[in-house]
């Protein structure tokens, strides 16, 4: 079981890395460039993102539930978000995102807790 839970968050988290460039870079990048420039530059880096996405999901499914995997790639995508944002683009967190971020910590303790039967 952890040997599946890292292996699963480990192939989610580069596939975010992926994630993120393919959705966020091309506005600091490919900022003069046409949106269909953007977009097919997007979409070849997003293919990266998705060689790694299933494999994460089909390893983690059964280890996870389904909720839980997709609490798991939110929690990870908005991680990855924020490190992003911070070297990339210069942007820190302001106190609301740490706030909205701790409340989807506790969306993750909710996904994973098991109530007494």
């Amino acid at each position: 079981m952890v040997r599946t839970a890292l292996v699963t968050v480990g192939l989610l988290t580069c596939s975010n890395v992926f994630m993120t460039f393919a959705w966020y870079a091309h506005l600091r990048n490919l900022r003069g460039r046409a949106w269909y420039v953007a977009a097919i530059v997007s979409w070849s880096i997003a293919l990266f993102e998705y060689l790694l996405q299933v494999p994460a999901n089909r390893v983690g499914y059964g280890a996870f539930d389904l909720g839980q995997l997709k609490i798991i790639q939110e929690v990870i995508t908005l991680s990855v978000f924020v490190v992003f944002a911070f070297f990339y683009f210069k942007t820190p967190p302001a106190w609301n995102h740490i706030v909205a971020f701790i409340c989807i910590l506790a969306a993750v303790a909710f996904a994973f807790w098991k109530p007494a039967e």
